[in-house]
């Protein structure tokens, strides 16, 4: 109409593109997917530890398969039977026969991992293996952790304070990331990272782990809080790393099976140091520690 400012192109084109959440991610459904799977595993943890072997075996098997996809991008041809048998094996091996069981699955895979590579004369074999290798050790390997922990007393409460303490370290650290976030930690890995976000996780994170020590352990605090201080780190190192491969690949999301998350490696990345270190700091500062569990 005569009179009215017509909008510019790129005017235009900008009101009509939705907006990106500013910490980078679909919020609503990204508490949707991880309350899907946080409640299962809790009432596993809690209730029914069969439960969350079932669970663990099938996020396993999905991020080994996701993790082996993503790397036959770059011109691989990764053997992923054994890796997903082996990452339907070892949350078993451990929860049936402690941490020797979980390293001898950890082993047969990577044997047969070489195997098939040798019978089907896999094109760069030897990158192929060593992949495949990685995969086996970074995805089943070290979250088959979690399984362990169910072994030492009250196990089943000492996973679940680990799984609150890596879900604190994420929530505390996005709220407080969006509200204040001005300094990132890692520009060129994780730019939606920043050193307040990693304030807030820890803060966040040793208050819930000194509540934990002292309300439910009758614990010292600092036990707690140590906890909590290596969990947040650990969990953070594990999202950079995550973060680091899919920079190498080239990919945003390993996947998008998860809404809100991306792929399965998306939600387990914080997982992936921070089992294998709640395990070994619970051993080392637990007095009513039993150590590692032989099977």
């Amino acid at each position: 109409m005569i009179g009215q400012k017509r909008p510019r192109p790129a005017e235009s084109a900008e009101a009509a593109a939705p907006r990106t959440p500013r910490a980078g991610r679909d919020l609503p459904a990204a508490i949707l997917t991880g309350a899907a799977l946080l409640i299962p595993a809790v009432l596993g943890i809690v209730f029914m530890p069969l439960l969350l072997i079932l669970l663990a075996v099938v996020l396993l098997a999905m991020g080994a398969w996701e993790v082996a996809v993503a790397l036959e991008t770059q011109g691989l041809r990764l053997p992923k039977i054994p890796l997903f048998l082996g990452a339907l094996t070892m949350p078993l091996a451990a929860f049936f026969g402690g941490v020797e069981a979980l390293t001898l699955a950890l082993m047969v895979t990577c044997a047969a991992i070489a195997v098939i590579a040798a019978i089907y004369r896999i094109h760069d074999a030897g990158r192929s293996i060593m992949a495949s290798m990685f995969v086996a050790c970074w995805v089943p390997f070290l979250i088959s952790f979690a399984v362990l922990l169910i072994d030492q007393p009250m196990g089943q409460w000492r996973l679940a304070v680990v799984v609150l303490l890596v879900v604190a370290n994420d929530t505390f650290g996005y709220l407080v990331g969006v509200l204040f976030g001005k300094h990132p930690m890692a520009p060129t890995i994780s730019p939606k990272k920043s050193w307040e976000g990693f304030a807030g996780s820890m803060l966040g994170s040793v208050a819930v782990g000194v509540l934990a020590s002292v309300l439910i352990f009758d614990e010292p605090p600092h036990i707690g809080a140590v906890l909590a201080a290596a969990v947040v780190v650990v969990s953070t190192a594990g999202d950079f790393s995550e973060s680091m491969v899919k920079r190498e690949l080239g990919l945003k999301d390993m996947s998008h099976v998860l809404p809100g998350h991306g792929g399965v490696m998306d939600r387990l990345d914080s997982l992936v140091f921070a089992m294998p270190t709640a395990f070994f700091v619970i051993v080392a500062l637990s007095p009513q520690s039993t150590g590692i569990p032989l099977g």
